[in-house]
């Protein structure tokens, strides 16, 4: 559930959804996922296990996309604008983790922790 559901409401009312908003990045989104995906990888295989499952269970992408868009909006992609995308995704994943280890939670979307 929304944190702000009237946003989402109004934006359903007005016909916008996020397909519609990352339009313009779509591209861009693509190779953001490579270079997250590349960018969390590691010799440790423990860890390398751990980000593969972060990977694959990726969310809808609100904020990179968000910052894929403030990018353009200001001039161009760059790769220090997938740098931030991908910090700003991990720092994300990793407040979804620490509250799921304080709420001792045992799922995360339909995935067994």
């Amino acid at each position: 559930m929304s944190k702000y559901p009237y946003i989402a409401a109004l934006f359903c009312k007005m016909g916008i959804s996020l397909d519609i908003i990352k339009t313009p990045v779509e591209k861009e989104l693509r190779e953001f996922e490579e270079y997250f995906k590349a960018s969390m990888k590691s010799n440790v295989a423990l860890l390398d296990t751990i980000t593969y499952y972060i990977y694959k269970r990726k969310g809808k992408q609100v904020r990179p996309i968000m910052v894929l868009l403030t990018a353009r909006m200001l001039g161009k992609i760059t790769n220090d604008t997938y740098t931030a995308a991908s910090l700003i995704e991990l720092l994300h994943t990793a407040t979804l983790v620490h509250d799921d280890v304080v709420d001792d939670s045992k799922l995360r979307r339909s995935f067994s922790l």
